[in-house]
């Protein structure tokens, strides 16, 4: 059965190519490349001399028939310019169609500039959302970001060097002032991480435009602040329920948990 091969390649170091990655675009029959000329370069350097095809956002939709075509043949394997093929390049409409279609799909890992972005940001890891790259207009971005504004998860997006100073300050806006991260230029000789407040961000890039690929890491919602009771409340509420009947341990007990207060201290008050 034939296979379409799903081939990160590097987002800036030719180094960050596996073993496996190579000996796919050696063996399979043709790749499918968003740009041929910057996949020629990766190519020649691994001197890989297999059939180039151009697959990208303007014809990824009228070249379907030709590369299900190719895979009647042989294997085939899709490159995006840097990463992995389909996160915010073309691969998806070619995904479902294979397997609509019954062939095999065979992602391979690789390079990316989220998951380093992430993991270097200094933010929490355990869970996040990828949210792709904001809208580019004003008042669309503000309603994405108030959509957002709730969401626990750390918050990870890619955005443009000529657009990063007006998200930034959005954020700022819509968010608070959060833990953020800009990781720009991954894995390439000018990689920097600069970590603060979407404060300090925000100031730091209207001043100085960046330059490069960038990924944006920002911190989730924080905490919602519990509700802490008055004195007057949980003396309200711990009368009624000792007028209830209740033992002075039992209703001091249920009061603290409702009110945000110390079991002990709601029992001492109980007994002034």
């Amino acid at each position: 059965m034939p296979t379409l091969f799903l081939v990160p390649t590097p987002i800036g170091n030719l180094e960050d190519m596996t073993f496996r990655a190579l000996r796919v675009l050696r063996e399979v029959s043709l790749i499918a490349a968003e740009d041929t000329r910057t996949s020629r370069v990766l190519l020649q350097h691994y001197d890989i001399h297999t059939p180039l095809t151009s697959y990208h956002e303007h014809n990824k939709l009228a070249k379907l028939d030709a590369l299900f075509a190719a895979l009647e043949n042989g294997d085939v394997a899709l490159i995006s310019d840097a990463g992995m093929p389909g996160i915010s390049d073309p691969g998806y409409e070619l995904v479902l169609a294979a397997l609509e279609r019954g062939v095999r799909v065979e992602p391979l890992p690789g390079a990316n500039a989220l998951l380093p972005a992430l993991v270097g940001s200094g933010l929490p890891t355990d869970s996040f959302v990828y949210l792709g790259f904001p809208p580019r207009k004003q008042k669309a971005l503000r309603e994405w970001l108030t959509a957002l504004a709730a969401e626990p998860r750390t918050l990870v997006t890619y955005e443009s060097p000529n657009r990063l100073a007006d998200t930034l300050a959005a954020a700022l806006a819509v968010l608070g002032d959060r833990p953020a991260c800009v990781a720009r230029e991954l894995s390439k000789k000018f990689e920097e991480y600069r970590r603060g407040t979407l404060t300090e961000l925000a100031a730091h890039y209207a001043a100085e435009a960046p330059r490069g690929e960038i990924t944006l890491v920002i911190g989730g919602a924080p905490p919602a602040a519990p509700d802490v009771w008055d004195e007057a409340r949980v003396k309200a509420a711990l009368a009624e329920r000792l007028a209830a009947g209740d033992p002075p341990s039992a209703a001091a007990r249920a009061v603290a948990a409702l009110s945000g207060w110390d079991r002990r201290e709601v029992y001492t008050l109980g007994q002034s």
